[in-house]
């Protein structure tokens, strides 16, 4: 029984323990899965080999029954025949085989009580080694998420360090003071390039469109005139703009038609003129 004490005492070692003074639990407790087999494999072994002797035991006290049934029948014959001696000799063997009988049949009884006993042991710690398999699948679970939990911290730590966001905040003013740098070159080289024209065109659309909001802001407050009404139309171009809207309100034909009558107007009107140039 003692491979069943040790195997016993492996399985109820704590696990977590054992993570915590592991260098690395992921393979420790792949080790102790191994190991638990292992032994596992040996315990079966002497469970199959108490079995055996279970059995063993039980033949011989058969056979040792089966032998003084034969003695008693001998010693029955012995009587039959006369012969009381020999009758004697068979009931003593007859004893003999009885008692090494009864002896066996109690190692047989005890040796099945103790296969029994350790069958039910053997059974008990294979559903202790399946729960281990299973409860080391969730610690090394657990183990990588503390894993991943830790690196994340580390990472967090490193970015709240005072020193990186300065460095930040310096990259980014370097920055800022490189593009102003290149604005003024810009406005530099256009000032100085000669193209003062340019320049002073530029500087008057700049400063127009504060004076026109300012105007209008003033004509809002009632401080300022209103702006003039938009000029009309010329009547010559109003006349044009009415006989062209009529034109478009004609059907296809009509204007064809009107349009035909006007180029012989205007045809009879030339040859009018050049009569009064001959």
């Amino acid at each position: 029984m003692g491979i069943f004490a040790r195997l016993a005492d492996l399985i109820k070692s704590n696990l977590n323990d054992m993570i915590s003074r592991a260098e690395d639990p992921e393979k420790m407790l792949n080790q102790v899965i191994i190991e638990m087999a292992n032994q596992l494999i040996e315990a079966k072994k002497g469970v199959a080999e108490a079995i055996a002797m279970e059995k063993k035991l039980l033949k011989q006290a058969e056979e040792e029954a089966a032998k003084v049934t034969e003695w008693e029948r001998r010693a029955m014959m012995a009587v039959r025949a006369g012969d009381d001696a020999l009758a004697k000799e068979a009931l003593n063997r007859k004893k003999e085989h009885q008692s090494h009988a009864e002896t066996l049949k109690a190692q047989w009884a005890k040796q099945k009580a103790q296969v029994d006993q350790i069958k039910l042991a053997l059974r008990a710690l294979n559903g202790k080694i399946e729960e281990a398999k299973r409860k080391k699948q969730v610690l090394i679970a657990r183990k990588r998420q503390a894993e991943a939990r830790k690196k994340i911290q580390e990472t967090m730590a490193g970015l709240q360090n005072a020193s990186a966001f300065e460095t930040f905040q310096r990259m980014e003013d370097r920055i800022l003071q490189m593009e102003g740098e290149a604005d003024a070159a810009g406005e530099l080289a256009e000032e100085y390039s000669g193209d003062t024209l340019a320049q002073k065109f530029k500087t008057l659309e700049q400063t127009s469109g504060s004076d026109e909001e300012l105007l209008d802001l003033k004509r809002k407050m009632g401080v300022a005139p209103s702006a003039p009404p938009p000029a009309e139309a010329p009547a010559a171009v109003r006349v044009e703009q009415t006989a062209a809207e009529d034109f478009s309100q004609l059907s296809q034909d009509e204007q064809e038609q009107l349009s035909q009558a006007l180029a012989e107007l205007e045809a009879q009107e030339a040859a009018a003129q050049a009569r009064m140039k001959r």
